[in-house]
This record gives structure tokens, C-alpha cells and sequence, in this order.
């Protein structure tokens, strides 16, 4: 059982903030509580008040964009794992992502299965006996 896992999902457009909620369902019937922040200010303050096992963190975002939200999160939780989505796609800003400590950069439109599937391995669960 999941107990005490927690995600948390950071992106500013909120049917994307719903896509991955619906994605992670299964994981929240497993005992996952799923942590939503509409900007980088809120993901951060979140991040660093919960301390989460998993973030999935939009890049681009008003008031403060996803690369700066990982690189305050990764100074204070180097343990939580970071997997940022984004529209951005090009090897420069991946190569950003990765240096400002993201485990995983992952572009949208992304694969629901493959989130899920990701999430799941992250927090060590098993999806299907």
C-alpha cells in the first residue's frame, strides 16, 4: 500500500492541472494524495511545506517558471523527484531541465499510460498484480 505518497502537480493551465489528475486516479485510490498548485510561487511553497516523493512541474508558468520552482525545490529536497512537462522540446531547454536538477523532462502532449506507469515505478507501486 501507498500510504503517506504524495505528487504533486504544478502547471498554470488547469485543464492540464485535470488531465493529470484523471491520469493519477488509480494511484489516489492506492492511498496517493495528489497536491495541485496552479503557479510556480504556490508549487514551491507547497513542495517545501509537504515535501512530496513526486512532482510533475509545467515549465512555462507566470510569476516564476518551472526550471527556477525545480531549482528551489532541489536545494531543500534533493530526494524529490522532479519530472518536468512541457511544450518546450528543443535539446537546449531539455539540457536546462536536467541542470537545474529535474529527473525526467517530458514533452506534451505526453502519454497518460506513460505518466501513470512513471508515477507508479517512482513511489513503488505496483499498477497491476
Amino acid at each position: 500500500m501507498a500510504e503517506n505518497k504524495q505528487i504533486l502537480i504544478v502547471d498554470d493551465e488547469a485543464f492540464i492541472r485535470v488531465l493529470l489528475k484523471q491520469t493519477l486516479e488509480d494511484l489516489e485510490d492506492m492511498g496517493v494524495d495528489l497536491l495541485v498548485a496552479a503557479d510556480g510561487e504556490e508549487g514551491v511553497e507547497i513542495a517545501l511545506r509537504r515535501c512530496p516523493d513526486l512532482i510533475f512541474l509545467d515549465v512555462m508558468m507566470p510569476k516564476m517558471n518551472g526550471y527556477e520552482v525545480c531549482r528551489r525545490i532541489k536545494e531543500v529536497d534533493s530526494r524529490a523527484y522532479i519530472m518536468l512537462l512541457t511544450a518546450k522540446g528543443q535539446a537546449i531547454d531539455k539540457e536546462k531541465g536536467l541542470a537545474v536538477g529535474a529527473n525526467e523532462y517530458v514533452t506534451k502532449p505526453f502519454d497518460p499510460d506513460y505518466i501513470l506507469e512513471r508515477a507508479a515505478e517512482v513511489l513503488g507501486i505496483r499498477l497491476f498484480a
